[in-house]
């Protein structure tokens, strides 16, 4: 693609470069002539997906104009870094510009990759509307979006098609196609279902939302008729098994599922021909033993309800694990390389019954600087906490706090970055005003903001007073300037009345932020060039006390846990800001759906 001519720069200038989302009457405002025959106004907007991080609208405009009168392009961007999202939008005069260029540039590579092209839908009971959407499974990896809106543009206009895909970009083996038209839908449907794509059978149907596919679930939970039964002997016969469970009542089909070679793989399926039967073959015949073994006879399950089962399962173990632990846990870090679970264990056997101890160690077993303390009840670990807390062990101040999940750290980590960049705002936000004014700037010390120790805990932060037993006024000439005093002190040492005192202690804790602050960023920004990161990870770090900053400058394993914590903990945030400002139009969402289960057809073991 050509480089912008200073002809197009000159129409770029004239060009409105939204920086807000287009407003409804950009994409349904339609010139005179460009109405559907049913009155309605014809869509002249488009979302452009699949976008390079470095596309801007220069570019885009570049690409779309030749088609057609562009009055606007967006390309959506992170509110906090700026960055692309990946999508924009683009919106034409006409609404034949937009239908050509969706003929001409729908995957065709944008800086190396293959954008996707529809027609943006701001109304959001239009994009949830079911009527003309279709789910497609079974899909070869080889397929791509653009082979998957070929197969299926031939059956009428497609407002949206996606393949779904893991985190890496790769193929999850199904899809979505949205027809303007159900019509269209069904005669893909009709004619697709069934077929073979790149060598696999595809399984095509309409798309049903997460309510219907759980209506539908209650159904077959209602009236079911198929029944999956495992811990079958590998010397078992088809026959031998129909007639065990034929006694029961009358069946229609028995599959017993096998290896490629023929071995039996223990498991198979039995459908009866009305439900009674099947309840009563769950009931009587389960723990019932056949051929030497103890059965499992159940309700046969889609894929679907047996991952949501499971997930139930795990939430509900994780749950009372939570509640098994909820306040007896320590979390105990700054730990000396010499503490093992023995010594972790003396240290804190004063204080009540401890369950369990582990000081967290690399694959080397080399000790990472931290470890848990498990009591038997939450007054015992309270009463830890406020003990030995900051407490000098091994010659290092211990950290001790109430252990969290990991999840919950990162949440909170997350809400000190908003509640940091808001002041911030608010900071700027005055000064602005008292420019605009023409008050005279003043100079404002950086704001630091610690982190809460838990509650019922004292604060036993550095005592800038006494930093290892040394008065301020003593580190006047110390390295980076510790306790230099305040321009206007007297030179033989700090002022003594308390308001001079809470000054120089003000400009001592600010000097030894910032001296920390440095050798952070330096470690920080090694490690993650990109500014904007670095500087804010550097932030939640310093919520540490100086002596826990000093302790993971001096440790690379705890520096490491920290900077990855820190780090996710951006991540999150930064997500969070993504989805705040909506996500691309037409985007129809669905997990895998399973075919109706038949003894037949279900092939996977439970």
């Amino acid at each position: 693609m050509s480089d912008i001519t200073e002809k197009t720069t000159e129409q770029l200038e004239n060009l409105k470069i939204s920086e807000e989302q287009p407003e409804n009457k950009e994409t349904t405002t339609t010139p005179s002539g460009s109405e559907t025959p049913n009155g309605e106004s014809a869509p002249t907007s488009l979302y452009v997906g699949e976008l390079d991080p470095s596309v801007s609208e220069a570019l885009l405009y570049d690409i779309f104009s030749p088609i057609g009168s562009v009055t606007s392009i967006r390309v959506c961007r992170d509110a906090v870094t700026k960055n692309s999202l990946g999508y924009a939008y683009v919106n034409f005069s006409e609404h034949e510009a937009g239908k050509t260029a969706i003929e001409k540039l729908n995957y065709t590579p944008i800086k190396g990759k293959l954008c996707r092209i529809m027609w943006s839908q701001r109304d959001p009971s239009l994009r949830k509307k079911g009527n003309g959407n279709i789910f497609i499974k079974n899909l070869n990896a080889d397929i791509d979006n653009k082979a998957l809106y070929d197969t299926f543009s031939v059956f009428g206009n497609i407002l949206s098609s996606k393949i779904a895909t893991d985190e890496n970009g790769n193929s999850k083996g199904f899809g979505f196609v949205h027809f303007e038209e159900e019509s269209a839908a069904k005669e893909a449907i009709d004619a697709l279902n069934g077929m073979l794509l790149n060598g696999q059978e595809i399984y095509v149907a309409p798309h049903l939302s997460r309510k219907e596919r759980d209506s539908q679930l209650e159904e077959t939970k209602a009236h079911f008729t198929n029944v999956y039964v495992k811990n079958i002997t590998p010397e078992t016969t088809e026959e031998e098994f129909k007639e065990y469970f034929s006694k029961i009542g009358t069946i229609t089909s028995v599959a017993l599922e096998k290896t490629e070679d023929g071995k039996l793989k223990g498991f198979g399926f039995v459908n009866y021909e009305n439900h009674d039967d099947a309840v009563k073959a769950v009931e009587e015949l389960n723990g019932k033993e056949f051929n030497g073994q103890e059965l499992f006879v159940g309700r046969a399950q889609k894929k679907y309800e047996r991952l949501q089962n499971l997930k139930k399962q795990y939430e509900a173990a994780r749950l009372e694990k939570m509640a098994k632990y909820q306040g007896v846990n320590l979390f105990v870090k700054n730990l000396d390389d010499s503490i093992d679970d023995e010594k972790l264990k003396e240290e804190f056997a004063p204080f009540g019954t401890i369950t369990s101890v582990k000081v967290m160690r690399t694959e080397n077993g080399k000790s990472k600087g931290f470890g848990f303390v498990c009591f038997s009840s939450p007054e015992e670990a309270t009463k830890a906490i406020t003990e030995k807390n900051q407490q000098l062990v091994a010659g290092k101040p211990l950290y001790v706090a109430i252990a969290q999940r990991k999840d919950v750290r990162r949440s909170q980590l997350a809400q000190q970055i908003q509640a940091r960049n808001q002041m911030r705002f608010q900071q700027a936000s005055a000064a602005a005003a008292a420019a605009a004014a023409g008050i005279p700037g003043q100079f404002m010390p950086p704001m630091f903001y610690g982190v809460m120790p838990p509650r019922g805990v004292p604060f036993n932060g550095p005592n800038p007073q006494q930093m290892n037993g040394v008065p301020p006024q003593q580190f006047r000439n110390g390295p980076m300037g510790y306790g230099m005093p305040p321009q206007g002190a007297p030179q033989g040492g700090f002022p003594r009345n308390a308001a001079a005192n809470a000054n120089a202690n003000q400009f001592y804790q600010q000097k030894q932020r910032q001296a920390l602050g440095e050798q952070l960023y330096k470690k920080i920004s090694a490690k993650n060039p990109d500014e904007e990161a670095a500087g804010k990870i550097t932030g939640m770090i310093l919520d540490l006390t100086p002596q826990e900053v000093v302790s993971l400058l001096e440790n690379e394993d705890l520096f490491e846990q920290h900077f990855r914590e820190a780090s996710a903990a951006y991540e999150s945030f930064k997500k969070e800001q993504q989805e705040q400002q909506g996500t691309a139009p037409v985007e129809p969402q669905q997990e895998e759906q399973e075919q109706p289960v038949e003894a037949e057809s279900e092939s996977s073991e439970q």
